[in-house]
């Protein structure tokens, strides 16, 4: 790990391996099983042929690699889930790991108040979908809430929000579904604008556009796209490696074919 291209080329030569020394050999052990990058989630049946000990022997064979293998049992976590079997059902609870730190958006942040409501929106979304019981969710919403007062927010700030998304998931639970129809993207008129706390909104912008555009240029719809402006982090935390001279790929490549001729 730590290049971009490490999960990647673990996931495919990891995957070689599982599909031909592991799936094919415990097929009829495995009820479930998937796989994201080094998390594996499945459910085990026993026979006197190929037993636990065996596959965990089995996983552990691809070179130096090791696997933390949880015994078996009717309760684990994967990911962002708990999982657990109970008179013959699947029941999902939200897990979060203990170091956690919850580092959420301040209230001093100049963020578009958007992007605030929208993870407010998402976060609660996801724990309303992970949940299999109520009490479960209004435990990690109200846990929720308490990480939001200590990063800084009011609970006057906050409650209006939270009661909006509640709202919203009772509507989409009474709504059955349907396929959503989308508008001609190619026929939109597109305004880029860089936010920043003190200037013009969204609301106005589009209101402008209502009052003065609309119906008489050739385009369906507007869609504003506010992307943010350079901060701190882009002053003090370069990511991009400085462009040396002669150090691109065909200069390289022409300097190892060169020394290997030497040699």
């Amino acid at each position: 790990m730590g290049t971009p291209a490490a999960p990647l080329y673990s996931i495919l030569t990891f995957g070689h391996h599982e599909n031909t020394n592991i799936l094919n050999y415990f097929r009829s052990n495995l009820l479930f099983y998937k796989r994201y990058i080094d998390d594996i989630f499945g459910i085990w049946i026993d026979n006197p042929q190929n037993n636990w000990e065996n596959f965990k022997a089995k996983l552990d064979e691809f070179g130096d690699l090791r696997w933390n293998v949880v015994d078996l049992s009717n309760t684990t976590t994967f990911l962002d889930l708990e999982l657990s079997i109970y008179n013959h059902k699947i029941y999902s609870k939200t897990y979060q790991k203990p170091l956690n730190l919850y580092l959420y958006i301040p209230p001093h942040s100049a963020h578009p108040k958007s992007c605030f409501k929208g993870f407010i929106t998402g976060e609660l979304l996801c724990y309303w979908r992970q949940n299999t019981n109520k009490d479960d969710y209004l435990q990690i919403t109200s846990l929720f809430i308490q990480r939001l007062l200590q990063r800084g927010h009011s609970l006057e700030d906050i409650l209006p929000l939270i009661q909006s998304v509640t709202s919203y998931i009772d509507n989409l639970n009474k709504k059955p579904h349907t396929e959503t129809n989308t508008s001609n993207n190619n026929n939109a008129l597109y305004i880029h604008w860089k936010h920043h706390p003190n200037d013009i909104n969204k609301k106005t912008i589009r209101s402008l556009y209502n009052n003065t555009l609309q119906g008489k240029d050739s385009f369906e719809h507007m869609q504003i796209a506010v992307s943010r402006p350079h901060n701190l982090q882009d002053l003090l935390c370069h990511t991009k490696l400085p462009i040396l001279p002669d150090s691109n790929v065909s200069n390289i490549l022409t300097k190892i074919n060169s020394d290997h001729n030497t040699i």
